[in-house]
């Protein structure tokens, strides 16, 4: 399902490089996206229009920012006690 919303990112030029070579995260968390609003199908991703395409990256987007900021948070925290000890 999420492979076609990726190939629609790819095709309007909208994902960066990094997030190209990251596909399978951006598919897995577009799939949540997706889900959340209720979108089961092909069919209905090839019906959204661009506008909608945008928002829908924008909350992949924010979920690899706060993926990114937990793993951070949880690193330093672990280096917090490595420092301790």
């Amino acid at each position: 399902m999420s492979d076609f919303a990726f190939f629609r990112f790819i095709s309007n030029n909208w994902l960066t490089e990094s997030e190209k070579k990251r596909k399978d995260e951006i598919i897995q968390l577009t799939e949540e996206v997706l889900e959340s609003k209720g979108i089961e199908c092909d069919a209905r991703i090839s019906k959204l229009s661009e506008e909608q395409l945008k928002e829908i990256l924008e909350e992949v987007r924010d979920k690899i920012k706060k993926k990114k900021k937990k793993n951070n948070i949880t690193l330093e925290s672990e280096s917090d006690l490595i420092v301790k000890n």
